[in-house]
């Protein structure tokens, strides 16, 4: 139905008023050019069927469920139609817009939903999640998995994180404190010695750690980073380059000689 505000989700009734523009209201929210390629609302809105009118949260603190998803949703689309490099540049595009000024949970009990980060942050949250595990096919079964375990119900955070860590085999309950509970954005330091490259996470919660992907003098390589200082061994070639894998909504800094 076409309305005079942008958009909202209604079970079988989605309202729109985008204008028959693509982008949202014309501008792409990605400022990569992606975001023109598809009609923000018909895309965001029709996602909210699954995630928000399927699946609904018991409480407002836990909007993040409808809208992290639906933010998703739309990457997905765009790498559906479009190319798997320009879903990623849409998503990554779209985190110049996170604040980070308030955590994405909100307060339980009394109606009060999280910062509207819940989109932005989420959906990349989510992007760097799906890195982290590094298998489509199982990433696939696992959001096809949410729609059927939780088909009609209304849950809270607690369900989505356990059923997210035991279908994917990957323990992401830390991964869900840090981008949910907190606006800190881990940071991934390194300092670089002769054969090695020592890295280690802070800005992050106690115990946080991940698998995660880096290009060394071009070349791809996986390490599992925690707070603890572990070493990456290059042997005794020249380091040249040392970066981090886009995809992973995370820094990285070169540590300051002390």
């Amino acid at each position: 139905m076409l309305f005079p505000y942008l958009g909202m989700e209604h079970q079988s009734s989605v309202t729109y008023g985008n204008g028959f523009q693509n982008g949202y209201k014309g501008r792409d929210l990605s400022n990569t050019g992606v975001g023109m390629k598809f009609d923000f609302i018909v895309v965001h809105e029709s996602a909210h069927e699954w995630w928000g009118n399927n699946i609904s949260m018991k409480d407002a603190a836990d909007m993040w469920i409808h809208e992290s998803f639906a933010n998703y949703a739309e990457n997905l689309f765009v790498e559906y139609h479009f190319t798997q490099e320009e879903a990623q540049d849409y998503v990554i595009g779209c985190r110049a817009l996170i604040g980070n000024k308030e955590p994405i949970i909100g307060t339980y009990g009394v109606n009060k939903s999280g910062s509207g980060d819940m989109y932005y942050k989420g959906g990349n949250m989510l992007h760097t999640m799906r890195h982290m595990l590094r298998d489509d096919e199982a990433w696939r079964k696992v959001l096809r998995g949410l729609n059927s375990e939780f088909w009609h119900k209304t849950i809270g955070t607690a369900e989505f994180e356990a059923y997210m860590s035991r279908e994917c085999g990957l323990d992401f309950s830390l991964v869900f404190d840090q981008y949910l509970r907190t606006t800190k954005i881990p940071e991934i330091h390194y300092e670089v010695s002769a054969g090695k490259i020592t890295v280690w996470f802070e800005n992050v919660v106690p115990g946080f750690k991940a698998p995660v992907d880096f290009k060394i003098n071009g070349n791809d390589l996986r390490h599992r980073v925690s707070e603890q200082h572990t070493d990456i061994v290059t042997g005794d070639e020249k380091l040249e380059s040392f970066q981090l894998d886009r995809n992973y909504y995370m820094s990285l800094k070169k540590a300051e000689k002390k």
